[in-house]
């Protein structure tokens, strides 16, 4: 059986990435296609990686600022040749669904999620976006095309993956398509419990504006207390800029350092609603209990009382009324960390095998 492995981009190292990165030890023969390869940016993993890039590759600045070419993405997917292939594993949260395969061929997707800015965010997304109103009253329109053009796309998948029940649900609901649920996999082995916690709260990740770091940055702003964060991003300069000297800017850390600020973290502040939420099962595999926001991922994740505690609403007052009365010593660290093992990378591999093997 020949396989090759399809990704949106290899330009960044997140939580999708893991996912390919599994699919990769399984075939690690599988030529992987992917829009741009950004080697200083991917992770090493895929080093040594048969690789196959788009034209878009080639084009000026096309693996730094690849989203100037949004309007060729869904074509430079459909040029691809996948016509020698048995089997097609995609892995997506945006157009690898929309490769074309040769009949007979099974092709599997792994969905993060329906493509964000189509459906579930596309007005927040066109809000965000750093362009002129007149842009922005004209972008809907080329979105509704995308939209069109998406939906037809993932009826050229024969079995939808979701990485959590909120994401199988949107497939339903934006492709009317049926999916089996396989959490993505975290190296839960490397973190571990602290004999030592400090007198912080932790938040981090990719510094964007839908995670809604904002909602602790003013939350921490009006309770004086200490707030680390890590990661950088687009929010960056202006989340500084309204914060107070309780709350310290770590910017990008180290996996080293990652794992100690866990495991000494009174707790970690999940505000957002995730797709799934990787962040927040670190925490948790570090034994430190997660605050979360009541929906998405995070419902799989957060267990009330035993593993964190929900906000239900999304605002920084009720994030600082939570805070208040938040009491971290009721929490066992080993029961939160045993909690999080079922989201292992070492499961991953196998439930995925094992779908594979039986579709």
């Amino acid at each position: 059986m020949r396989v090759a492995l399809v990704h949106d981009h290899l330009a960044q190292d997140g939580g999708a990435e893991r996912v390919l990165a599994v699919f990769h030890k399984i075939y690690p023969e599988a030529p992987i296609f992917v829009l741009v390869y950004n080697r200083a940016k991917a992770n090493r993993v895929f080093r040594k990686a048969k690789i196959k890039t788009s034209f878009i590759q080639k084009m000026p600045l096309g693996q730094s600022r690849y989203q100037w070419y949004l309007p060729f993405m869904p074509m430079a997917f459909e040029k691809f040749n996948l016509f020698n292939y048995d089997l097609v594993l995609s892995s997506t949260s945006a157009f690898a669904k929309g490769v074309i395969t040769k009949p007979g061929a099974q092709h599997i997707c792994y969905c993060h999620t329906p493509t964000r800015y189509l459906w579930s965010d596309w007005q927040g997304y066109v809000e965000d976006l750093p362009y002129p109103d007149f842009i922005k009253k004209i972008l809907p329109l080329y979105l509704s095309h995308l939209r069109n053009w998406d939906w037809f796309a993932s009826q050229r998948v024969d079995k939808f993956l979701a990485n959590s029940s909120a994401v199988r649900d949107r497939i339903k609901r934006y492709y009317n398509s049926d999916a089996q649920v396989i959490y993505p996999p975290v190296d839960t082995n490397k973190f571990y419990i602290s004999n030592n916690l400090g007198n912080y709260y932790l938040i981090g990740g990719r510094l964007v504006p839908y995670k809604r770091y904002d909602l602790a940055v003013r939350a921490f702003n009006r309770l004086d207390m200490p707030l680390k964060i890590f990661g950088t991003g687009p929010e960056f300069e202006k989340l500084k800029n309204i914060a107070k000297n309780n709350i310290d800017f770590l910017g990008e850390i180290s996996e080293q350092k990652k794992v100690e600020l866990y495991s000494k973290c009174l707790a970690f502040i999940n505000p957002q609603e995730e797709d799934f939420g990787i962040t927040a099962v670190e925490a948790q595999a570090s034994g430190r209990p997660v605050i979360a926001y009541k929906a998405g991922g995070a419902l799989e994740i957060v267990q009330a009382g035993v593993t964190g505690e929900f906000l239900e609403d999304q605002t920084w007052e009720n994030l600082a009324n939570t805070i208040i009365h938040f009491s971290p010593e009721k929490y066992n660290a080993q029961e939160i960390k045993k909690s999080a093992e079922k989201f292992s990378a070492d499961r991953f591999k196998n439930e995925i095998k094992n779908f594979i093997n039986n579709n």
